[in-house]
């Protein structure tokens, strides 16, 4: 019997993101076990985006390492185990489609290029029924997107990403921009990704939704991780994520009993 650890889903060290030979962020050591739901937060302008699209290679890596499940991002070959949902606030309203037809091209990567049709094949069509089953839209299967509800859209993203299989999600900003009821909705979506075996990263500013999903709370302030550890150490949830920018260059609360990481000032 092998008494190895388990492959983190996700093992960051010492990495640096940004954009266009910018650094946003830097000095970032992240580990994600399975399982895990872990809110990245901050306030407006801290990187906390920056973090995660790091995560994905959608921002430029200028140091570090960045590894899924125990493979060098750039190596990993199954980008299906991964989905994303961007911070988007509603599909465009020009979109003429149907739920169905939007959640249908979250199976594109899992359709071989050589076989185009193999996307009418059952196995495809019963992954998209389930996707949208799952985010509780089942009734709305066949309706326009465009006469949906933000909220009800931004379910349909989640759909699409789920429509292809993945382990680990990575949302941004999931629960922005939509009311109160829709946010509960949403968090219910996530607490039954995290039944079917998913590990989340999620990207919030509105942690009181998702208080009893999360696992870990990782604060991203001044370009760099200030804290990494229980959200229930936090003292004020709220003030975590609702700083203004000028607050950026605020040292931690030492009061709080998670990881503390004084960030590294730049020169």
């Amino acid at each position: 019997m092998s008494s190895a650890e388990p492959t983190p889903v996700i093992r960051v060290h010492a990495a640096s993101f940004g954009y266009s030979e910018r650094t946003v962020v830097t000095d970032v050591d992240l580990v994600v076990e399975r399982g895990e739901v872990v809110a990245v937060l901050g306030p407006n302008g801290s990187g906390k985006s920056t973090v995660v699209k790091g995560l994905l290679g959608l921002a430029e890596t200028s140091g570090g390492t960045v590894e899924l499940f125990g493979t060098p991002r750039e190596h990993l070959e199954e980008r299906t185990r991964v989905g994303y949902v961007p911070q988007r606030h509603t599909l465009a309203s020009t979109v003429s489609a149907t739920v169905e037809e939007i959640v249908a091209t979250g199976r594109v990567p899992r359709v071989p290029w050589w076989a185009p049709w193999r996307a009418l094949a059952p196995e495809h069509r019963t992954a998209v029924r389930e996707a949208i089953e799952v985010v509780g839209l089942g009734e709305q299967r066949t309706h326009e997107v465009s006469t949906l509800s933000g909220g009800q859209q931004r379910r349909v993203l989640i759909a699409r990403a789920l429509a292809a299989g993945p382990e680990l999600f990575v949302l941004d900003e999931p629960t922005a921009g939509v009311d109160v009821g829709n946010q509960r909705v949403l968090a219910a979506v996530l607490r039954r990704l995290v039944e079917r075996g998913a590990t989340l990263v999620v990207v919030t500013h509105e942690l009181d939704a998702l208080r009893d999903l999360v696992t870990r709370a990782v604060v991203v302030r001044d370009g760099a991780i200030a804290y990494d550890g229980p959200p229930s150490a936090l003292d004020d949830l709220g003030h975590v994520h609702h700083h203004h920018d000028d607050e950026l260059d605020h040292e931690p609360d030492p009061s709080l009993t998670g990881e503390i990481i004084a960030p590294r000032r730049r020169a």
